[in-house]
Formats: structure tokens, sequence, C-alpha cells
């Protein structure tokens, strides 16, 4: 972390002070730099001139103030910092911006590929700023890491790393086809890795000094949350496949309906659980033992065991969501209604917990209620001060007050509509 630097944005969380530079579009990448925006860093989106962020395009949209807004640059692009620059350094003037600004940053973050097309190179930059964090997110992976060049060449979405990883193998009912997991369940998982890999390198500039570069692909992240699915096959040969909402292990694990509709979430996992499920049925523990019923896949395909499936449905299509949840609530069972986002919005637990924030959206100036910071800490929380950008807002105050830019210098960026 520099010290004795202009920031732009407001000082607060544990990662005031850090600033950082992100080129690239959509989900993964920039989501990760707004968890980080969300903690007190200062962000700069770098988007292209009249283009901006592919998310700021993306469906659904939000017409106010006759203007209109993709709701999830709303949610995701908050506490940001735009700035409009045509990113190729064949233009000195752009070369001489950016080799600025990442002089005057501690991590550079990108999910573009082409940057040799751009003259964008990991080398020059750690000349620049030898403390700097390069962080590639990509789908299959920077090949300076190993890989198979080609496919490290190859485009990549959040359903493609889902696929290649064997994630999407996963999901799904037994005798169906693979199942999307929603929404763009591998970015998100994948900046989690990202923001992850950012500390790890930043713990180690404090200790050396040295700067170096964090790889991410998504296809890795994934794979990273798939359990035991590659010992399982590794030391037995079995193949995991899909099983769809309930496990073939244990019972009961899965989703039922309630009387009023509801598909309910009810999960009893391991024999403490499941003799508290049974009393909070009010079924016979004698009868319906673990050991018959719950305790394998040899127990719950038994005719004992799918006599308690049947009942447990029955069970649940006798009452409502709200009693289902009730009954396991008072024997600790873990249970849940499963909540649209009208439900959450109204649910006295998700108000209680200030989940719901309202900020003024930048594009159309109109106030939005959004979900807020998480985690939730006690000495130096996050919070949103301002909500998403619009295309370029900031770039003059970026070029004056962190590159200290004269009139002359930005005239001449934007008479070659490089900004």
């Amino acid at each position: 972390m520099t010290t004795n630097r202009e920031f732009l944005v407001p000082e607060f969380g544990p990662f005031a002070g850090i600033r950082i530079v992100d080129t690239g579009s959509l989900v993964a990448m920039p989501y990760a730099a707004t968890l980080m925006a969300d903690f007190g860093a200062e962000v700069i989106h770098i988007e292209r001139p009249k283009v901006g962020d592919t998310l700021r395009g993306l469906a659904p949209f939000a017409d106010v103030n006759g203007k209109k807004v993709s709701t999830s640059w709303v949610q995701d692009g908050r506490n940001k910092l735009s700035m409009t620059m045509e990113l190729n350094l064949k233009h000195p003037e752009v070369k001489e911006a950016f080799y600025e600004l990442i002089r005057e940053s501690d991590i550079f973050m990108e999910n573009m590929v082409w940057l040799e097309k751009l003259g964008i190179r990991d080398e020059e930059l750690l000349k620049v700023n030898p403390k700097l964090i390069i962080v590639h997110v990509s789908g299959y992976g920077n090949p300076a890491f190993g890989g198979v060049p080609e496919f490290c060449d190859r485009a990549s979405y959040d359903m493609i790393g889902q696929a290649f990883s064997g994630w999407m193998n996963l999901n799904g009912d037994a005798d169906g086809d693979p199942v999307i997991a929603k929404p763009w369940t591998n970015d998100f998982v994948s900046a989690m890795a990202t923001v992850f890999g950012i500390f790890a390198a930043y713990a180690g500039v404090q200790k050396t000094g040295k700067g170096q570069i964090v790889d991410v692909a998504q296809y890795e992240a994934m794979a990273m949350y798939m359990c035991d699915t590659f010992t399982t096959y590794t030391m037995t040969g079995n193949v995991r496949g899909r099983t769809g909402n309930k496990s073939a292990a244990f019972q009961p694990y899965g989703l039922f309906k309630s009387k009023d509709g509801y598909d309910v979430a009810l999960g009893a996992f391991g024999p403490g659980v499941y003799k508290r499920f049974i009393k909070g049925a009010g079924f016979d523990l004698d009868y319906f033992n673990y050991k018959d019923c719950s305790s394998g896949v040899e127990a719950v395909a038994s005719e004992k065991g799918q006599e308690l499936d049947r009942k447990t449905v029955e069970w649940c299509l006798a009452r409502s969501a709200e009693e289902i949840e009730e009954a396991m609530a008072e024997v600790k069972v873990p249970c849940s209604r499963v909540n649209t986002a009208e439900d959450c919005l109204k649910n006295e637990h998700f108000i209680k917990r200030d989940n719901f924030i309202k900020y003024q959206d930048q594009t159309t100036g109109g106030e939005v209620t959004a979900f807020g910071v998480v985690p939730k800490l006690s000495e130096t929380p996050g919070k949103v001060w301002r909500g998403a950008p619009s295309l370029g807002q900031d770039t003059e105050d970026i070029l004056r007050k962190i590159l200290k830019y004269d009139d002359k210098k930005i005239m001449i960026l934007r008479e070659k509509e490089l900004i």
C-alpha cells in the first residue's frame, strides 16, 4: 500500500488506502472488484468510451426518470469509479496515463484475455510498479501457469466453467439433463477465488515488498467447490452423477411440497438430527429407526426407507410452509421454504439484519433498494458510499486529482477520442 496519495473515495472499511485498477467486463473479475470496493478499496474501473462494461447492457432493465439502466449494473457496479479510456498502449498518451495509474495503484485486475494485442505485459507493469499485484481472470487460465495453450485461448462464460469443471454434471435429476446453476454461479465463485488470491498475494507483498501475479481460471475455481467428486473417482472408480433434489444416502434431505404450494427445503443429516425430525413430525422412532431408514444408500432405498419418504411427503402436504418451518424449528431441524425475491424483501429476519439498503443510482439519479454488504464487521464495516457510476463519470477527476493532468493534456486525450 502506497501512502500520501490522494483518493477519490471516502475512507472506510479495512481496505481503505488500497487502489485497484480493473479492466474488463461482465461478472467474475468486476464483481471481485466490487467486493473489494464494498470494504473501502478505491476501484478505478476502466471502460471503453461510448461502449462501457458489457454488464451495463445486461437485461433486465429498469426505466427510471426516463432513463434505462441494467438492474445487474445497479447492484454490482456500485462503489466504483468509472474512467473511460481506449486502453491500447499503441497510443503514447494512453500508455503514459495507464502506466501512471499503475504506478499509483496496488492491484491491477483484468479479464480481457487479449492483453498482448493491447501492448499490456506483466513484466512491463512490474517494472513500472515492482510491488504491483496483477490479477488475471479467465475461463481456462493464463498459459504462463501451464495448460494447453489452445485451451487457454478459448472464450468462456459462467456456463462454460460449470460445464468444463464437471460441476454441471452433478446438478439435475438423475434421469434428466444437467442443470445450469443460476445466476452466474461460476462467475461469483470465481470472484471469491479472486479476492482470496489478491489477499494471499497482498500478504506476500507486505512480507517481501515484491509484487506477483495471481491467475484465476473459472473452471478451477468451480472445481474447488466439488467436494469429494474427484477423490471418489480416484479412490473408488465411481463417477458421481446427478441425484436430483433428494439425497440417496440419508433422509429426509431435499425439497418437499407444502399444503399452500411452497417448496420447502428440509434436511436431517446424521442420527441426532434424524431423531429430532422423527420427534418433530410425530412419527414412531422405534419403527422408523435411523439404522433401517437413513444410515446409507441401502437403508434409504429399502421398503421401510421408502415408506418414511412417503410419510414425510404426506406430512408436508398436510401443512403450510409456515407450520412446517415452525415444527422443525421447535426441534432444531434445518428447514426453510424456498423464498422468492418478494418473500425475502418482506421477511422479518432479512429486514432486521439490514440486508437491504438504499442508495442513489448515478445513471438515472433514482433511489434504488439493493442487497447490502456482506460479511458484517464490528469495527471496520463496509458500506455503499455511492451507487453504480454513469459511464465515464469519474474520468476527469482521476486525470486531474490522481494523475495531476492539466486542461491541455486532458484536451489532447479528448480530441483524439482516447477518453
